[in-house]
């Protein structure tokens, strides 16, 4: 069983910039998003401590990996890091917001936006070379394994699509909230809104 979430919100989340591979610390707002959902995740899991936090090694999940320890009781000794669920890398649009690759790089977004499973960015992955390096991972995972997975936009939609079997096209429209908490077990996904949203 794998308990999945999104990073809290980020700096550069509310001024609309492509983080990919780069960081930005969270808001406080952010903290506040993983915290709540580390509480709503305690009326989910009976016992947290048989689950095993696993976290892409950005600053931006390893931050709310440790805030999601924290609630859980648990100290950061516990959080294991694995690069495969790293973000979607952007390559030189890392930093930049929508506009001002449009602008720069016009006719290559306007290809990458048509398809992103298969346009890269300049140095950067598409969906398709994310997919590999997540269904990799996910190949590895047991059926007995019980896992709190603190990952990114893209990579968890992909994630998540790729654990109940959906179309490409099913994962392009799958939500990415911060305070969203994906529960993935026998081959389907189940949503639960985080405390913070439900207050």
């Amino acid at each position: 069983m794998i308990y999945l979430i999104r990073h809290g919100e980020t700096h550069w989340n509310r001024e609309g910039r492509i983080q990919g591979h780069l960081d930005s610390p969270l808001t406080a707002r952010g903290c506040e998003q993983v915290t709540a959902n580390g509480r709503r995740m305690m009326e989910l899991i009976p016992n947290p401590a048989e689950f095993r936090i696993v976290t892409s090694p950005l600053g931006r999940c390893r931050r709310s990996a440790s805030l999601i320890a924290q609630a859980f009781g648990r100290n950061d000794d516990c959080i294991e890091e694995d690069p495969r669920l790293k973000e979607h890398a952007y390559g030189a649009w890392e930093g930049l917001t929508h506009d001002e690759i449009e602008a720069r790089d016009g006719d290559l977004w306007r290809k990458r936006s048509a398809d992103r499973w298969n346009v890269r960015p300049p140095g950067g992955e598409c969906y398709d070379l994310v997919a590999a390096r997540v269904r990799n991972w996910l190949e590895e995972v047991e059926e007995a394994d019980r896992l709190v997975v603190i990952s990114h936009a893209t990579t968890g939609r992909i994630l998540r699509g790729l654990y109940a079997g959906m179309t490409r096209e099913a994962i392009l429209g799958l939500g990415n909230g911060h305070d969203r908490i994906h529960q993935l077990s026998d081959g389907k996904v189940h949503t639960y809104v985080g405390s913070l949203a439900r207050s």
